[in-house]
């Protein structure tokens, strides 16, 4: 077979097999789609698929496929990331500043600090650690991968639990807005290549002047071709990112933090991250799968990744709850909150690769974040679903709220 045969191969899997498990397993409660398919992707990696099945693995994933599903990964991060940004809403973060502030700050701080903590643990042990990484790089970037809280699929869930135009989804967002700026700045400053720095202080400060100049072009734009204006803007600002030593996914959130949502229709806006999810992200996260490694040992990858899961949890849960006990709010509205803020999937997998390129982090680090982050995703809907019923807020069957009104 020739390399586009491979490849179409490799694609028909790619979209297959988690689809299959998806519809007759019936995960979408604890699982939607989208975390299937990370799981898939790792599944797909070297160290399933490839240890089960080496010939296969290695005649449908040799070097000339994976360079071509790679372009495609890239591409369709880019995307996604650049719709995060677009979809922060700074406005209402800074209306409701005092609240929101308490809440993101100890919401990102606590499992910051027992993230780094458990950083500092495996430092003790070799393996975890890249080989172009400093110790602090390394603890801060551990650190906040159990930090993060993921945007974008933070904000499917909370469809799913027609929680999302309600006004605690909105505060929810709010707060997740505000620890997005965190992250992406503290992923910038982990990334300062000193030996680089004339060219990232020029690309912030060309940025700057060309971000001025793009907002005035899009307001004179008509609405249709904004859209494709913003894709030419999307290229080159990751390529002056990626060009100054930063990263290419630096770039993309960046070009969509300078949008306005209100430049785009949100219907389609919605459209747009729905179809980018649907039709290139999968390969994305294939791409990611194959980039799994469990050399230091399953056991291992597994123990680092519980370790990692309860710092993440714990302390998102903790600071959380000391935001909710500051600013006196109903009875069980932190654990509602804090269990969805610690959504992590796809944000967390993107900072992770981030730090893999960069080699900050091992294969084996970037392999048990995954699982920590897929393993948080997972816990979601399940632990929230009851307390939103115990709360008396409409689910998604129909069942009546504390309004008394049918949904």
């Amino acid at each position: 077979m020739n390399t586009t045969e491979i490849f179409l191969i490799a694609m028909a899997i790619i979209f297959t097999v988690p689809w299959l498990i998806w519809r007759i397993g019936r995960t979408d409660y604890w699982a939607p789609l989208v975390v299937v398919q990370i799981v898939t992707g790792i599944l797909l990696g070297p160290g399933v698929l490839g240890k089960a099945f080496p010939e296969f693995h290695q005649f449908v994933f040799n070097p000339a496929v994976i360079q071509s599903l790679n372009g495609i990964a890239w591409w369709a991060v880019m995307l996604f990331v650049m719709i995060a940004g677009v979809e922060l809403d700074l406005r209402q973060a800074w209306k409701h500043r005092r609240e929101s502030g308490i809440t993101a700050g100890l919401a990102l701080g606590m499992p910051l600090v027992l993230g780094s903590i458990a950083a500092l643990v495996m430092l003790k042990m070799p393996g975890w650690m890249g080989s172009a990484a400093r110790p602090w790089q390394f603890v801060a970037g551990v650190g906040m991968a159990c930090a993060v809280t993921a945007l974008p699929i933070l904000i499917l869930l909370m469809e799913k639990l027609h929680l999302l135009r309600q006004p605690l989804g909105q505060r929810i967002l709010r707060y997740a807005s505000l620890d997005d700026i965190a992250i992406w700045g503290v992923l910038a400053l982990i990334l300062m290549d000193w030996q680089r720095v004339g060219r990232q202080v020029f690309f912030l400060v060309a940025f700057a002047v060309l971000s001025w100049m793009f907002r005035k072009l899009m307001l004179r734009l008509r609405p249709s071709d904004r859209w494709a204006v913003s894709l030419i803007w999307l290229a080159v600002v990751a390529f002056g990112a990626d060009w100054s030593g930063l990263h290419y996914m630096v770039g993309a959130f960046l070009a969509g933090v300078v949008m306005d949502a209100e430049w785009f229709d949100q219907e389609q806006l919605d459209q747009l991250r729905h179809n980018v999810l649907l039709v290139i992200m999968p390969v994305f996260f294939l791409s990611t799968g194959l980039r799994t490694n469990w050399d230091v040992g399953g056991a291992a990858v597994f123990g680092v990744a519980a370790l990692l899961l309860v710092a993440s949890v714990s302390g998102k849960l903790l600071g959380v709850h000391a935001a909710g006990r500051i600013l006196r709010w109903p009875a069980g509205e932190a654990s509602i909150i804090g269990w969805l803020l610690q959504t992590k999937a796809l944000i967390m997998i993107i900072f992770a690769n981030v730090l893999l390129d960069k080699l900050i982090i091992t294969s084996e680090t970037f392999t048990a974040l995954l699982l920590m982050a897929v393993a948080s995703t997972m816990l979601t809907v399940p632990m929230v679903e009851p307390k939103l019923r115990r709360m008396g807020h409409v689910m998604p069957d129909g069942e009546v709220g504390a309004s008394g009104k049918a949904a």
